[in-house]
């Protein structure tokens, strides 16, 4: 069975003064703006947290290394388990931080 195809969002942040785009699925901002969310802090707060906790063997990239952290914050139960049959996670809401856009916005 085919799984079905998940749209990639580009989204701007400001880390360390400078612009930059993240590319990443829908359900991994959804599940960022679940983590930032439960720990009082804006989106673009919690990026700039996980890269500047990246160590020597940290991930190559930026995204990928919000797809480990997401990974880890629902090994650890930050975030729940959802059924693989329950479908996207949620409706993306509108951004509400205001260092964090889609580009060309």
């Amino acid at each position: 069975m085919d799984e079905p195809a998940t749209t990639v969002k580009k989204r701007s942040v400001v880390l360390a003064g400078h612009r930059t785009s993240i590319s990443l699925e829908a359900e991994f901002w959804q599940a960022l703006r679940e983590v930032a969310g439960a720990r009082l802090l804006s989106v673009n707060a919690l990026v700039a947290s996980i890269d500047a906790a990246r160590g020597p063997a940290r991930p190559a990239n930026l995204s990928s290394a919000l797809r480990v952290f997401i990974l880890d914050c629902y090994r650890r139960g930050e975030l729940p388990p959802r059924p693989a049959s329950s479908g996207p996670l949620l409706s993306e809401p509108p951004l509400s931080d205001p260092l964090l856009s889609e580009p060309g916005s």
